[in-house]
């Protein structure tokens, strides 16, 4: 008989074999089906001792059934030849599921299957010696078989793949959990003990400081970043946040900042575990910045770096109501004039120096910086000598120009 492939025709030397041997060959095989299967089983067991042992409801191990049935089914379809030997993907499926959960990888589970397979063979061949099948269709058996088991090891794979998937899933979910209770700004009673209990569920080790990131995404269908396992990290808000365990460990930041490149957002300042809210509010702060401009877009900030910024542009009522009570007598100067007297009165509240000092800041002539000096103690009096209200001009004419609207000598050096 043969075999067409293509327009090439390939004669199968295996179905050359006469009916009555081969009819003989599977009815010994099928006869030592059950024995086979238990001396295969037994040898998997000794070279992976820690397979553990799952049993059906009769009491008898799924292992078994499935090693056996599939010798079965490749027995029997020696005799038909007809289309490719199929195996009910169950018992295969459940055991790529098995290893999944159990952690183990998909390498293991393969190597038991042609461990085998190479037992199966060993028995097939003395059959085969027995019934004096012709080398050459043992040959091609052994094809078939491993061609059998490539087939096992696709439905194992689907098993595993799945099992992968509804661990990350219960992973993500318990993770999200865990990150909700973490950020509560009102936590619930005994909060340590709900966070220990989480915590352990996913593996993650409490640790005594946290930094907190709030993400703007790049694109609205963008990869998670590749972000290490102890970070924890939640895709379903509109801005990702992140928890980064530990965040002034060596090397944490450099690979926080390769995991991040494309993403921007902030980091909030590293607190204890317990106050991880707050590095939350100053991340969310930070990014309401970003997107007014105010703070450099564009990259993964980190609070820490912009603490005036934060610190006098979030309370913006306030700083501009002060604004209005401190600078009141600039109203009467125009806009130029008076923008220049107000940096000129900075400079000098900065350097608290002379006008050589404060012309060097700003660039200017020091015979300049002498006649807005003396224009500012006109304007203000006495009350630029005293130390609070020193305090709250600095303070607005600071947060003036974090907001651009005064010039910043630093960005001309």
């Amino acid at each position: 008989m043969a075999l067409r492939q293509g327009p090439v025709i390939v004669r199968s030397a295996w179905r050359d074999v006469p009916r009555l041997q081969v009819r003989e060959f599977a009815e010994l095989a099928m006869a030592e089906a059950p024995v086979l299967a238990e001396e295969i089983l037994q040898e998997i067991r000794h070279e992976y001792p820690h397979l553990p042992v799952v049993l059906d409801d009769s009491g008898e191990p799924m292992a078994l059934i499935g090693i056996r049935r599939a010798i079965e089914v490749f027995v029997q379809h020696l005799e038909t030849a007809e289309g490719r030997p199929r195996v009910h993907p169950e018992v295969f499926q459940e055991f790529g599921r098995g290893e999944g959960l159990n952690g183990r990888s998909l390498d293991a589970l393969q190597a038991i299957y042609r461990l085998g397979v190479r037992l199966a063979w060993r028995r097939f061949a003395e059959i085969g010696q027995r019934v004096e099948i012709p080398p050459p269709a043992m040959y091609e058996l052994v094809d078939a078989g491993y061609e059998y088991l490539d087939g096992l090891v696709d439905q194992s794979v689907r098993g595993y793949a799945e099992a992968a998937a509804r661990q990350a899933g219960e992973r993500l979910r318990l993770q999200r959990r865990l990150m909700e209770l973490l950020l509560a700004e009102h936590p619930r009673s005994d909060p340590a003990d709900a966070l220990s209990e989480r915590a352990a569920r996913i593996g993650w080790p409490l640790p005594g400081k946290v930094a907190v990131g709030v993400l703007l995404r790049p694109a609205r269908e963008a990869v998670a970043p590749a972000v290490s396992q102890g970070v924890l990290l939640d895709m379903e808000y509109e801005q990702p946040r992140m928890v980064v365990p530990e965040p002034d460990a060596a090397g944490r930041p450099e690979l926080l900042h390769r995991a991040l490149t494309g993403w921007a957002g902030a980091i909030g300042p590293p607190v204890p575990l317990s106050d991880a809210a707050k590095s939350l509010r100053w991340a969310e702060a930070a990014v309401r910045l970003m997107e007014r401009g105010l703070l450099p877009a564009g990259e993964v900030l980190y609070c820490t770096e912009h603490t005036e910024a934060l610190v006098l542009l979030q309370p913006e009522e306030l700083i501009d109501d002060l604004a209005l009570r401190c600078l009141e007598p600039l109203a009467h100067c125009g806009p130029t004039h008076g923008r220049r007297l107000a940096e000129t009165m900075l400079a000098w509240l900065e350097t608290r120096g002379g006008a050589p000092e404060v012309a060097a800041r700003l660039g200017v002539h020091p015979q300049t910086v002498r006649y807005r000096l003396r224009q500012i103690r006109e304007l203000w009096g006495d009350e630029v000598d005293d130390p609070d209200r020193r305090f709250e001009l600095e303070l607005v004419l600071r947060a003036q120009r974090l907001r651009g609207e005064l010039g910043d000598p630093r960005a001309r050096r």
